[in-house]
């Protein structure tokens, strides 16, 4: 078993705690359908939220509303790059997996899809 990491990031239209929760379960729901992950095979998730989005940490969704509770998972300010994309939440989830790296499907939403248009975007 290998531990491989997925990536996904969406942009949200407002800071605020309600459309921080719903990018939250938006994002991580996709990336769990699109990588058939199981919730025992998450080994821990880091999220980043860029300096416009304060409202709320999106562990605190993951963990009441996608049953994330045992799961170790940490929130940290993404760099403040001048030009950057604004109002972001990336996100990588760390799983245990038989997949190879190249089977992994990484899910990037919304405005968020210019950051990487090069991997299996949604």
């Amino acid at each position: 078993m290998f531990s491989r990491g997925i990536r996904g990031a969406i942009t949200v239209d407002s800071d605020t705690a309600d459309m921080i929760k719903e990018a939250t379960i938006e994002l991580l729901s996709e990336i769990i359908k699109n990588n058939a992950v199981e919730l025992k095979d998450i080994s821990h998730v880091i999220f980043t939220l860029t300096n416009d989005l304060k409202s709320a940490f999106p562990a605190k969704f993951a963990r009441e509303c996608l049953d994330f509770a045992r799961v170790p998972m940490m929130c940290f300010n993404e760099l403040s790059v001048e030009g950057s994309l604004e109002k972001c939440l990336r996100v990588l989830v760390v799983v245990n997996t038989e997949k190879k790296q190249e089977e992994i499907k990484h899910v990037y939403l919304k405005g968020a899809r210019a950051l990487r248009t090069d991997l299996n975007s949604q």
